[in-house]
């Protein structure tokens, strides 16, 4: 068996089998939290895909995006534009594009807020409220698919841990 010498961040020699190489991206420091952030993108892409092709094939005809401002005021209506950018991680420029499609559909209007003329608040219109009704049961087939097949116990426990990085990068 061939060795060959790798030079380590701890600036140590150490000797591995060319099988084993791929440990050596183990063994830089903060290589396992760039990994983990990448595999949270990734995912995060994946359920994107997945959401845009479900709304495609229900012709929808909405985007993944406008779907998150959508699911957003299906929880709580009534809120400003501002914290609604904060709950979908949108920035205003962003928000402001996606709130005019969304009215041009007739899913949302916004009003001026009466203790704050600066800000407008966000409302589902009637044909947001029925859209809500028609496309939800198909969200939530595929939400209910995925927890059968990852399993309620391993959601639980990997939401528990992103919590806790989340919790740690607030910190930062």
């Amino acid at each position: 068996m061939k060795l060959v010498k790798y030079l380590t961040n701890s600036t140590k020699i150490r000797i591995f089998a060319p099988e084993k190489v791929k440990t050596i991206i183990r063994m830089r420091e903060g290589a396992e939290f760039r990994e983990l952030m990448l595999q949270v993108v990734r995912t995060r892409m994946a359920f994107r895909r997945s959401m845009q092709r479900t709304l495609k094939k229900n012709n929808a005809g909405i985007t993944f995006e406008m779907l998150q401002v959508l699911s957003s005021l299906w929880h709580e209506q009534g809120i400003s534009q501002q914290i609604l950018a904060e709950r979908i991680a949108k920035d205003k420029a962003c928000l402001t594009n996606l709130m005019n499609n969304l009215e041009k559909k007739g899913y949302v209007c916004r009003k001026e807020d009466p203790n704050d003329r600066r800000n407008k608040l966000v409302f589902l219109t009637p044909a947001g409220e029925e859209f809500k009704e028609q496309i939800r049961p198909v969200l939530d087939q595929v939400y209910v698919y995925a927890e059968h097949i990852i399993g309620i116990e391993s959601i639980e426990t990997m939401l528990s841990e992103l919590n806790s990085v989340y919790d740690v990068l607030e910190k930062i």
